[in-house]
């Protein structure tokens, strides 16, 4: 499904379908950490009561570890904006290397022409299996409709590992 045809296309399909095979070796994986869900609850306004119904442990919410929702270590990256309203935003990721020692995984990004999206580094090389690199991608631009989907992939030449991009309306999709 292409994108520039269907602007819905991230919301029909997502990631894509899953083939077994590559499932069992996906070569990079986006690791999250308990404290990263705790940091992404606090900062979508979670109070230490609530929190801890859902931790089963001591937990709180501070100041400290409040994250917003940008900074949750997740394979996809959605951005609520409105129609020609000019946004840019920046998304932190971490990957980790579960494919092969010493891979290089070049980013390519496939987006409509009112997206400009960058990913920097553009080139990730890892050295060492459970290996975990850091990288931004940054999204700005203008949508014109309610909706603008685009995806990242990183590419090492035996796996491919896509990422859903997703821009879309508040005023249409409302949170």
């Amino acid at each position: 499904m292409r994108g520039d045809l269907y602007p819905e296309a991230e919301f029909a399909y997502g990631s894509g379908h899953i083939n077994p095979l590559r499932a069992v070796n996906p070569g990079l994986i986006y690791n999250a950490s308990e404290i990263d869900y705790i940091r992404f609850l606090c900062g979508e306004g979670y109070n230490t009561t609530l929190l801890r119904i859902i931790t089963k442990d001591n937990s709180t919410c501070s100041p400290t570890n409040s994250g917003l929702v940008y900074d949750l270590n997740y394979p996809s990256f959605a951005l609520f904006t409105y129609i020609s309203t000019p946004f840019s935003q920046v998304y932190k990721r971490r990957v980790t290397n579960v494919g092969s020692i010493n891979s290089t995984y070049k980013a390519t990004i496939f987006a409509p022409s009112e997206l400009n999206i960058t990913v920097n580094p553009s080139t990730l090389s890892f050295k060492a299996l459970e290996e975990e690199l850091k990288f931004e991608v940054t999204i700005e631009g203008k949508i014109n409709g309610s909706i603008a989907s685009a995806s990242l992939v990183w590419d090492d030449g035996v796996h491919k590992v896509r990422s859903p991009i997703i821009v879309f309306d508040s005023d249409t999709f409302p949170r």
